[in-house]
């Protein structure tokens, strides 16, 4: 497992970062997201979809609707599982036909994590007083350059 790790300041290096992280993807990432409430997890996903040109305009926590979907030079499935509780809930999102076949974003992972493909790179989000620590965990042979 490769691990990588990055620090921003505030917001704008959040969504930068999001931005310079998608210029590595492939189209078809699950990238699933841990972090305690306000850690910076939509951010990270607004600068994301900047990167795959999205507006990032559009992007907004999609607790209440479960999962959020955008196109631009790849599909964006944005989740959120902070509310889903059970194997049952899970099965009525479209997460599984979903994976594979756009970038699936993942926010409230751990609350999923038996349902994560092996293959999916995990982004541990700790908030610091300066700042944001992003730790990252890619698949093996997986990696941004």
């Amino acid at each position: 497992m490769k691990t990588q790790q990055y620090f921003a300041k505030d917001a704008n290096e959040t969504e930068s970062f999001g931005e310079s992280f998608a210029k590595g993807l492939k189209g078809n990432e699950t990238i699933a997201l841990f972090g305690d409430l306000g850690a910076g997890k939509t951010t990270f996903v607004r600068g994301l979809a900047r990167g795959i040109g999205i507006d990032s305009a559009e992007i907004s926590s999609p607790t209440f609707a479960i999962v959020h979907e955008h196109e631009g030079k790849y599909t964006l499935y944005h989740y959120d599982m902070y509310r889903i509780e059970s194997w049952e809930d899970l099965d009525t999102t479209g997460f599984f036909e979903s994976v594979g076949r756009g970038i699936v974003v993942v926010e409230w992972s751990e609350n999923i994590k038996n349902a994560l493909p092996d293959d999916r790179i995990e982004i541990n989000i700790s908030a610091k007083d300066d700042g944001r620590l992003f730790d990252i965990s890619y698949p093996e042979g997986g990696g941004t350059e």
